[in-house]
């Protein structure tokens, strides 16, 4: 799912920086946009929150309502913590991986490069952000994108989570193993997530 509209906007709303323009934007305007954005916040309902951290999930991995809901069914199916199993499975989506890796800035622009043909996973071209990598797993740029500026600007200070494992080199990034809850970037509190979707 592509977002349209002002991704600096959404981020002030959710309050979180989704791009390195939102979050330069978001230290001169921290206060959701708006008219009313300055005024005293109201008390937050419980419902509330869980819906607010739900769209803050869905916003940084850039993924619908469906798809969200698809990976919370799986997730309970797992043993373990329901809010961990959802995470590590939104985590090892290719385009998680793409931006992880340090290939691209951006969530967005990762799930354009993925689309566009520019990734491949273990030699083999794939056009789905949603494709489920699993411990093993190598993805490379391929071969007519590697010297694209898009991908070295963001590669020279690419500093990926330790469950990755890159070769600036080669332009790959190897999938080392599942992450734990801590090696997992993203502001959000799952147990919030999860009585949303138990309700």
């Amino acid at each position: 799912m592509n977002r349209r509209g002002p991704k600096v906007k959404l981020a002030r709303q959710l309050g979180i920086a989704l791009t390195p323009k939102a979050a330069k934007v978001m230290e001169r305007r921290p206060n959701p946009p708006g008219q009313h954005g300055a005024s005293p916040r109201r008390k937050v309902s419980g419902y509330k929150k869980q819906l607010v951290e739900k769209q803050r999930l869905r916003a940084q991995y850039n993924i619908s309502e469906r798809q969200l809901q698809n990976a919370f069914a799986e997730a309970i199916r797992q043993t373990g913590n329901t809010g961990v199993r959802l995470l590590q499975l939104l985590e090892m989506r290719l385009d998680a991986a793409v931006l992880r890796g340090g290939f691209v800035r951006t969530i967005f622009a990762a799930r354009q490069a993925v689309t566009h043909g520019h990734v491949l996973v273990n030699g083999e071209k794939v056009d789905r952000p949603s494709r489920r990598l699993k411990p093993g797993d190598v993805v490379t740029l391929a071969q007519r994108s590697r010297d694209l500026a898009a991908f070295t600007v963001p590669l020279e200070v690419a500093r990926p989570p330790a469950y990755l494992e890159l070769d600036k080199d080669k332009r790959s990034v190897t999938v080392r193993e599942i992450p734990e809850r801590e090696q997992i970037p993203v502001q959000c509190e799952a147990s919030l997530v999860i009585e949303y979707y138990s309700r």
